[in-house]
């Protein structure tokens, strides 16, 4: 009997329809279950300072969303000290659980003989709560946070009593590292709108080898602001470099107002008839809510900015 053209195209469509099922299937297995948590120390390597300055090594780290009982990050974490970095910059979104104080500075506790300053992040006052995912997709929407507040004053007191790291939170300082004086300066998260440059904006140190500057969330007002006040090198984080990458296309989101390309990684940022540069974190969590990473593994940066004629 002859068969019906109808079942017979129907055959390879479902089998075809089996088969995507299936590599999906193990596409998210592969995020959740390995990409997830195969932490990545990255290093890049920035000509930018005097020639005849020593180089000056950055460990930047962000992103943690601990929760207690993340063992494997936690003591990843713990083995970043035998970098001996001259300077830890932490960028926010440190906390995702009320218990995670205790185990998160035991993780850091290694790093405390370096100097550090850290900035706090948008998810590191409240408890994260399952969202939508199309929030994600709208760049200029400001989060309303369901959560129950987390306790991120308390935890950056004790973070700095126990570290010695600088708090800077809508505050500018001038550090003495390795040799170099350094004119830095931080705002609060600034996808909350927490962020005050003008506490933050104005001369430069006049003896200062190199300006820094740190923000959660690389929200372009903040990186147009410290560009063009001079700012050399802006740290952020928050956007989990896309969190899940398309290979040929990359991030498909960035989750703030910075575009796409950005997103991950070292870029060079226009402003103001300036030009500086911006390192972001992919960092080295997710929400509890997203447990997944895609072509985009978590990681801690080793930043050597070098004197510029250093190969």
């Amino acid at each position: 009997m002859q068969q019906s053209p109808s079942r017979a195209w129907g055959r390879p469509v479902g089998r075809a329809a089996t088969g995507l099922g299936a590599a999906g299937a193990l596409a998210v297995a592969y995020a959740a279950g390995y990409e997830r948590t195969a932490y990545t120390l990255r290093r890049v390597v920035l000509p930018m300072l005097a020639r005849d300055a020593q180089p000056l090594r950055i460990l930047h780290i962000s992103d943690l969303h601990i929760t207690p009982n993340q063992k494997r990050k936690l003591a990843w974490i713990g083995d970043l000290a035998r970098l001996v970095p001259d300077l830890v910059a932490l960028t926010g979104d440190v906390l995702a659980h009320p218990d995670a104080d205790e185990p998160t500075l035991l993780a850091l506790s290694s790093l405390f003989g370096f100097p550090g300053v850290f900035v706090p992040g948008n998810n590191d006052y409240y408890v994260p709560t399952l969202k939508s995912p199309h929030r994600y997709l709208l760049p200029g929407d400001v989060p309303t946070p369901k959560g129950a507040p987390l306790d991120w004053a308390g935890f950056a007191k004790s973070l700095a009593a126990a570290s010695g790291w600088l708090d800077l939170t809508n505050t500018r300082t001038v550090l003495r590292v390795a040799g170099l004086r350094i004119d830095v300066r931080g705002v609060d998260d600034a996808r909350l709108r927490r962020d005050d440059l003008s506490a933050v904006l104005g001369p430069r140190d006049g003896d200062a080898d190199l300006l820094l500057g740190l923000s959660h969330t690389p929200e372009p007002r903040v990186l147009d602001a410290y560009t063009a006040d001079g700012v050399a090198l802006t740290l952020s984080g928050h956007t989990h470099g896309g969190q899940i990458r398309v290979p040929f296309v990359g991030a498909l989101v960035a989750n703030c107002g910075l575009d796409r390309g950005r997103v991950r990684g070292l870029s060079r940022y226009e402003a103001g008839g300036r030009s500086s540069w911006l390192h972001v974190s992919a960092g080295l969590g997710t929400s509890p809510f997203a447990p997944v990473r895609f072509a985009c593994r978590p990681e801690a940066t080793l930043i050597t900015l070098a004197p510029a004629a250093w190969t």
